[in-house]
């Protein structure tokens, strides 16, 4: 009876250590799971649709309005979500290291509504906005922007980067926390969780692309961007109004510094031999009380590995350790448990490089692929409607949104019973099918422009725009497999006490993808147009050759998918400790 009552009051609160917002233990009933976790799959839902009803349309507000050409204006739009999505590293410091992932999401949304307030702003008032020119190709157009125009619509876009900054990092660690990763129930509705939070992400995208860029097309660019604001203010109240009901994970100290010891440590004790292969009796560890204050998690457990083993020396125990102060310093003798989180981060590194090609070609879908559209017949026929060249987005979103919801009820349960993964793939097997797929979409995107190139040069009427669904189609679908798997990845992969850490390689690979993306269409385009050559890529598209420079990304893609195979064949997953403590936990009862 007595064990039967011990058992009960072990299983009443949750045992990976989360807390309340008052840093309680958290009780098992009274919060998390899914009914936590629908108030931040709402506000994600909701701030996406603030996000990308100015995303998904910005190349043409700074073509149309600020007067902009295509590189350049293709070059700012990838700069500025370069930006967006490597911001969040410095998000997930401060979160892991100092306010917690509810209370930097906080910040961050005020930053983000004060970004888009001047936004509004700046698209309400004329004097900040340049007056419309009738001729693009005009290069008095370009003269009518005044410098202090630029500055603040960029003020704007860049204070609204650095406020997406905390919802990127911190709300989808936020929404995994609050399933208990050591009660069997909650676990399995955790592998859900990523595959439903890109559904709630892209419902919000959809209306975005399909109702907020037809209204800034076609109505105002005013009232898009203030249905966007009044989305975000919406999100916020949604997601402060789940506070009572959030689990929360502890500070634990800047993960960037545990790191750092780690690497000085092992460094100047790179002479002393490593203890036997079986043996990790000369490796110091905290004593289990002050390891368990400081993992703050009832069942967190150090599981040794053999990979990466010259970083054991920083936990080596020397001579001088008993005897010398200066050797039970951070920077010299660090605890096992801390070289292990330090491995376990080391290893992601490649992954991480391989998964920024991927990013490369999503930022084309923003970009070139809506400028793409712009050179085509875009009245559909028999409905007497012209169809904006950016709303071709909302494909790309849609085919995201039915194949995250049939990848998690259809593919999985039926992949399940083949593989014996409760996942259906692996993290890696599901990112590589992405991979391949990206090689036939650009090679298949080549071969369309190439013809469409062809019509026009020979003068004839240009294509109608519906030929683009396909490449913009199984984007979508590809993005199912890399994007999600990627953000699976990284989040599962990374230590217990870094995971605002681990969910930002996934934000920060978009990020730096973003960028590769404006280095590589401003480098071709220079080494194009070299000797009096007209360049790949043009203001006109009709004088261009697009059809090269999407057949040079397949190219890309091809050498990364090799590499992918190359470091995913000698990838071991991280150990799972909670697997660990659930065995324990039934051998105990």
């Amino acid at each position: 009876m007595a064990d039967e009552e011990r058992c009960s009051k072990r299983d009443e609160y949750t045992k990976d250590g989360t807390v309340d917002l008052k840093g309680r233990a958290c009780r098992r009933a009274k919060g998390g799971r899914w009914a936590a976790c629908s108030f931040v799959l709402v506000s994600e839902a909701l701030e996406r649709l603030a996000y990308y009803g100015i995303a998904s349309n910005l190349i043409l507000y700074l073509t149309d309005v600020l007067h902009q050409g295509t590189v350049t204006s293709s070059n700012n739009v990838t700069n500025w979500m370069g930006t967006v999505m490597m911001t969040p590293i410095l998000a997930a410091f401060i979160a892991d290291a100092y306010l917690g992932r509810y209370w930097t999401c906080i910040i961050s949304f005020v930053i983000y509504f004060l970004g888009m307030s001047l936004l509004i702003l700046t698209a309400s008032l004329p004097a900040l906005r340049p007056p419309p020119c009738h001729s693009s190709k005009d290069e008095g157009c370009k003269n009518l922007t005044q410098r202090f125009q630029i500055t603040l619509f960029y003020s704007a876009l860049y204070t609204i980067a650095f406020g997406v900054a905390g919802s990127k990092a911190n709300c989808v660690a936020l929404g995994a926390e609050q399933f208990d990763n050591f009660e069997p129930k909650e676990r399995a509705q955790k592998m859900s969780f990523f595959n439903w939070r890109a559904f709630a992400i892209s419902l919000g995208n959809l209306f975005a692309t399909i109702v907020l860029i037809y209204i800034e097309s076609n109505v105002s660019w005013l009232l898009g961007y203030a249905i966007a604001g009044a989305a975000l203010a919406i999100s916020i109240l949604v997601f402060i109004l789940g506070t009572p009901l959030y689990r929360h994970k502890v500070p634990s100290g800047s993960p960037f510094t545990r790191i750092a010891q780690v690497l000085v440590a092992a460094t100047r004790k790179w002479r002393v031999p490593l203890p036997d292969q079986d043996s990790i009796n000369d490796l110091h560890e905290l004593d289990s009380e002050l390891h368990l204050k400081q993992n703050k998690s009832r069942n967190n457990q150090t599981i040794f590995s053999s990979i990466l083993k010259f970083f054991d020396k920083a936990a080596v125990k020397t001579n001088s350790s008993s005897s010398s102060s200066s050797s039970d310093s951070p920077w010299m003798f660090c605890p096992f448990s801390q070289v292990e989180e330090t491995k376990q981060i080391i290893r992601l590194f490649p992954m991480f490089i391989i998964t920024i090609m991927p990013s490369v070609m999503v930022a084309q879908v923003l970009t070139l692929f809506i400028k793409q559209g712009t050179t085509l017949d875009q009245n559909l026929t028999g409905l007497h409607f012209k169809l904006p060249p950016a709303n071709l987005s909302a494909v790309f979103v849609l085919s995201i949104l039915v194949g995250a919801a049939a990848y998690d009820r259809f593919f999985v349960p039926v992949a399940r019973k083949h593989t014996n993964n409760p996942r259906g793939l692996t993290f890696l097997q599901r990112i590589g099918i992405g991979l391949a797929m990206h090689i036939i979409i650009m090679l298949g995107t080549s071969l369309v422009e190439r013809w469409r190139l062809g019509r026009a040069r020979s003068l004839q009427p240009p294509p109608n725009i519906l030929i683009l669904l396909p490449q913009f189609a199984l984007m979508g679908i590809a993005e199912v497999f890399v994007a999600v798997g990627k953000m699976e990845f990284f989040y599962d992969q990374a230590p217990e006490s870094m995971k605002s850490l681990g969910a930002s390689f996934f934000t920060s690979s978009f990020g730096i993808g973003n960028f590769i993306s404006t280095f590589l269409l401003t480098t071709v385009t220079k080494i194009t147009a070299r000797d009096g050559g007209k360049g790949w890529v043009q203001d006109n598209l009709n004088s261009s050759h697009l059809d090269y420079y999407y057949a040079f990304l397949a190219g890309l893609n091809a050498i990364n998918l090799m590499l992918f195979l190359i470091v995913s064949k000698n990838y071991d997953y991280r150990s799972d400790d909670a697997n660990s403590a659930l065995d324990q936990d039934k051998q105990g009862s």
